[in-house]
């Protein structure tokens, strides 16, 4: 089975790197809608490969997860406070957003940002702003996901940004590529012709499932794909709450059935951003996500920027072990 961390401001240091791999780390996570391949060259080339090298992990899985036609927030000079009943101004002259959501967000659209973090209602549209009212605050900080519950999105399947890091993958070891909203067959053509033609075609392709429409050409997607990650965030954001988990259920019965591994990933430990020990119910959703079948488990934020990401990597290792182990002894 396979662990995966998220690479971040947190595990820069060549010890907590050390730690993570100790607790059983296999791989790690590099979200390219934070930053890019050569900003990461100090990060890599002299603290996770090294510490790859140290724990025995010399062929460790390195993953780039693709901006793609993932929708953020821009860049930001500071956090903005939100507070519900505020009114705000999105695009020009405001909070700056892709282009893609002043085209298709109208009055009534909701917009779900940071996980569902935050939410805001349109109130007005045009062209070239939104004015919108907060119905759930908090800090909106630079380029946090944003999505439009039930609006379909036409954006490319890779950026320019994504086609530059991909012509630094082999030289920084790049072993996967995690192709974010994927929404049908047609996302996958268009990823493994591109890696065929720059003479990438052996780095393994995992397809992520976080939109409605995602769910609704998993077939062709789960035909398409090496390795198929369920990303609770976005698809809890495309649907109430309460229906995730048994989307999440049908999803990984679907890839149990066709012989596709799959990745669980968000929110498995996320109350170990900022404590030592992960509830009870974080620990509980591990173990029935190695139950269900996953092959791979990953971090986000617990160790991009959370305060123990050893500890975290611990936790969800020994969780997940635990739960291998009860399988066993059920055979």
């Amino acid at each position: 089975m396979e662990f995966y961390a998220t690479l971040g401001s947190a595990c820069t240091k060549p010890a907590v790197l050390d730690h993570m791999f100790r607790a059983g780390m296999t791989g790690a996570r590099l979200n390219l809608s934070h930053t890019t391949l050569s900003r990461c060259t100090s990060l890599l080339k002299d603290g996770f490969w090294p510490a790859a090298k140290r724990a025995g992990l010399p062929k460790a899985h390195l993953i780039l997860d693709m901006q793609g036609p993932e929708l953020r927030i821009g860049e930001l000079t500071n956090p903005i406070p939100l507070k519900p009943g505020d009114i705000i101004l999105m695009g020009d002259g405001g909070i700056p957003v892709p282009k893609a959501v002043l085209e298709h967000a109208k009055p009534g659209q909701e917009i779900s940002i940071d996980d569902s973090a935050l939410l805001l209602q349109v109130r007005k549209a045009s062209s070239s702003n939104l004015l919108c009212k907060v119905l759930r605050g908090g800090a909106l900080r630079s380029r946090k996901s944003m999505s439009l519950p039930g609006a379909q999105m036409d954006a490319p399947t890779l950026t320019q940004a994504d086609l530059d890091n991909l012509a630094l993958a082999r030289e920084f070891g790049v072993t996967h590529i995690l192709q974010p909203f994927v929404r049908g067959r047609h996302d996958l053509e268009v990823l493994r012709q591109t890696l065929k033609d720059m003479g990438l075609e052996h780095l393994k392709i995992m397809a992520k499932i976080e939109s409605q429409q995602g769910v609704e050409h998993l077939d062709s997607i789960i035909a398409m794909a090496d390795e198929i990650c369920i990303a609770r965030g976005d698809l809890g954001n495309s649907m109430p709450l309460w229906k995730l988990p048994r989307v999440q259920k049908d999803i990984a019965r679907r890839c149990r059935e066709q012989g596709r591994p799959f990745c669980l990933v968000t929110q498995l430990l996320w109350s170990m951003e900022q404590r030592p020990v992960p509830t009870r119910a974080e620990v509980c959703d591990i173990y029935n996500g190695v139950l269900d079948g996953a092959a791979s488990l990953m971090l986000t934020g617990e160790t991009a920027v959370g305060r123990w990401p050893g500890q975290a990597m611990e936790y969800l290792v020994k969780t997940a072990r635990e739960a291998q182990e009860a399988m066993k002894d059920e055979e």
